[in-house]
């Protein structure tokens, strides 16, 4: 059952099972060409972990498949016990709508919307907004945006967006964190803000956070570094 912490960010979890990659591999294109290559690893519940190494050497496509964006081309992936590759598109949608929260470099706002009515995007499809209101006010005024929720994107700076994003992908209060080069676009000061939210997320509220960065002091922050290079962990 999920809950609170006193501070606000993240879940209790009563169930520790974690991510399991076993012998993944990921195929594009055609001729094909092979991006991931027998990948097999684990990630704890609560851990805050981040995928490295250079530009095309795999880390977002591992993400993806880790968090079920994409489907690996062999292997299998088990996220709290289950087989993401063995669920049908329904119940995997279900499964990553109440179990994952997603952050990207770009934060995909909706432009027609308030920073609340973003926030609260992801519980609309569960009809549940009107219960979850008090957390988004809570989420935003912890992420520094109190007075600004009915603001619309375009009257936010850069980071403020960004801390928006990540406020609209705990709403749901996910197991699982996944974040996909969250800092890319952000200024230095912005982007240590940002880092500090989703190693708070973990430390402090005890949720698995995956997050793919160059950035070399970002990813010694975290717990636990995985490097990839031509597609294998290294």
């Amino acid at each position: 059952m999920g809950g609170l912490t006193g501070d606000g960010v993240g879940i209790v979890m009563d169930v520790k099972k974690g991510i399991i990659a076993k012998h993944v591999g990921k195929v594009f294109g055609s001729p094909p060409i092979q991006v991931l290559s027998d990948i097999s690893l684990e990630i704890k519940d609560g851990e805050f972990i981040s995928l490295t190494g250079r530009s095309g050497a795999g880390k977002s496509t591992l993400l993806y498949v880790l968090s079920s964006l994409d489907n690996p081309s062999e292997g299998s992936v088990e996220i709290s016990g289950r087989d993401i590759t063995e669920m049908d598109s329904e119940e995997l949608y279900r499964f990553r709508n109440q179990k994952m929260g997603f952050v990207f470099q770009f934060h995909y706002l909706i432009a027609e919307l308030t920073a609340i009515q973003n926030v609260l995007m992801p519980a609309m499809k569960f009809h549940e907004e009107k219960r979850r209101k008090e957390r988004a006010e809570m989420l935003l005024e912890q992420f520094g945006l109190k007075g600004k929720l009915h603001r619309y994107p375009r009257q936010l700076s850069g980071g403020e967006q960004q801390r928006l994003a990540i406020a609209r992908s705990l709403i749901m209060e996910p197991h699982y964190l996944f974040a996909d080069e969250p800092t890319g676009a952000l200024d230095t000061v912005n982007a240590e803000s940002v880092i500090n939210i989703l190693r708070d997320c973990s430390v402090k509220g005890g949720m698995t956070v995956v997050m793919v960065t160059h950035d070399p002091d970002f990813s010694r922050m975290a717990q636990r570094q995985i490097r990839l290079a031509d597609g294998k962990i290294i």
